[in-house]
């Protein structure tokens, strides 16, 4: 079997371990891994499912590992120990047959020259089949899910009952929103989807699957619409009215958020270190019949020749509201992630006040869950600057949800907010005016 010519499960063993052992992002292992993009598209969506789910249950499963093995297996049979994980996924998980999950894992380990395991992986995994589902029923899924240190943070930040929320929330795949750019309603009805408060439209992943894939969906090719969180598509819309007012975009790519400033008729400039992310922005507004003037930079250093109306900033952060789309993310950020993005994020605030023009607005946000890189990065920042102050956001301007607005007038969205209608990503967003 060559590289190219890999099984899906081959894959998924490749793709688990560049995540797990490479510590390399789900997204670009998939990206950079050609045997994932030679699969048809029933394998692909076959391989990417079981990474998925390995790594969204990953405490849980090596938790059933755990009770039925008599020691871990050693470091250096790291490859045996992903299988298991990936069969434990096939028997537990989803709806692949046990004689199916069993032995392909055993061939699995054959094949990539680990025959010491076979019969430990063959017992192991029967046991499972036999044992396995009354096992997940005595599991507290979400608190085994979560790294203590995140579970930690957000029992400080929002309480253990809210925590527990959390950490539920990301247990689950999410439902797929999308923003329009005119007439939401019609939309709506073309694409069976429901609109949700914020405005933003959502699909369910069942409906999305029967009608074959987000690009075979009506209005792709058109141009109508493109694929953004709920949450994401709130900061944009804290500008207001920004028809003709010239806004800058930093951090842009890949560009949802300027999709959204360009279609409310703003002057868009938006900002990107990364060339090849720049790009990508640039092919999503071709598609959508979008315009705005693309700049590869660092926004640290790079100024505007004359001040803006307003600036968006979405700063860099460690993800950690994204989860739910992102289940790699537990497995490869740390504390120390948190602490060194401070000082990245402290210097792109002040430095999206200089950009600003006196009475101008703007609009500091990330996906993070961490207080450290939402709340405590604005109130240190107002404490310093003489120049600033917090224009406060009101519940109707979030579809009059009241619970995704903290105390002190800012977004604060979670992902056990929504509830009702899926859920949504952790968000935070302050607006602020330069006086």
């Amino acid at each position: 079997m060559t590289e190219n010519n890999l099984s899906p499960r081959h894959v998924a063993l490749d793709l688990l371990g560049a995540v797990l052992y490479r510590r390399q992002p789900l997204d670009d292992a998939l990206d950079g891994y050609s045997p994932f993009a030679d699969l048809d598209q029933r394998d692909r969506a076959f391989a990417r499912n079981m990474v998925s789910t390995t790594l969204r249950r990953l405490g849980q499963i090596d938790d059933l590992l755990g009770r039925c093995l008599d020691r871990p297996l050693p470091r250096k049979a790291g490859i045996a120990t992903n299988i298991l994980r990936l069969g434990a996924v096939q028997l537990l998980l989803t709806r692949t047959p046990p004689h199916a999950a069993v032995d392909s894992s055993v061939e699995l380990c054959r094949e990539r020259g680990f025959e010491k395991y076979d019969k430990l992986i063959n017992a192991v995994l029967r046991r499972l089949g036999r044992e396995g589902r009354e096992m997940l029923n005595d599991q507290d899924a979400a608190r085994l899910n979560t790294p203590d240190w995140l579970w930690q943070s957000w029992s400080r930040a929002y309480g253990e009952d809210t925590c527990r929320l959390i950490a539920e929330a990301h247990l689950n795949e999410p439902p797929l929103d999308i923003s329009v750019a005119a007439d939401p309603e019609l939309w709506a009805e073309r694409l069976g989807a429901d609109v949700l408060p914020t405005g933003s439209l959502r699909l369910s992943r069942p409906l999305l699957s029967k009608l074959g894939g987000v690009p075979a969906l009506p209005g792709f090719d058109d141009g109508a619409w493109w694929v953004q969180d709920a949450a994401a598509a709130i900061p944009a819309r804290l500008l207001g009215d920004i028809a003709g007012k010239s806004v800058i975009d930093l951090c842009a790519a890949p560009g949802g958020k300027t999709a959204q400033l360009a279609a409310a008729g703003a002057i868009v400039t938006a900002v990107d270190r990364s060339p090849k992310r720049l790009e990508r922005l640039t092919q999503n507004l071709r598609r959508l019949n979008l315009s705005a003037e693309t700049i590869a930079a660092d926004a640290e250093q790079w100024r505007p020749s004359e001040p803006a109306d307003a600036v968006l900033l979405d700063a860099p952060c460690t993800a950690t509201g994204t989860i739910r789309r992102h289940p790699d993310i537990p497995h490869l950020k740390t504390p120390e992630d948190v602490i060194g993005l401070g000082r990245p994020q402290a210097a792109l605030l002040a430095g999206a006040f200089e950009m600003v023009k006196p009475g101008g607005v703007v609009v500091f946000c990330t996906c993070s869950l961490q207080p450290e890189e939402g709340p405590d990065r604005v109130q240190t920042f107002l404490y310093d600057a003489v120049n600033a102050r917090r224009l406060p956001i009101d519940a109707a301007e979030v579809g009059g949800r009241a619970e995704l607005i903290n105390p002190n007038g800012d977004l604060r969205s979670l992902p056990c907010h929504l509830s009702e209608f899926g859920g949504m990503d952790g968000f935070y967003a302050a607006r602020l005016e330069r006086i």
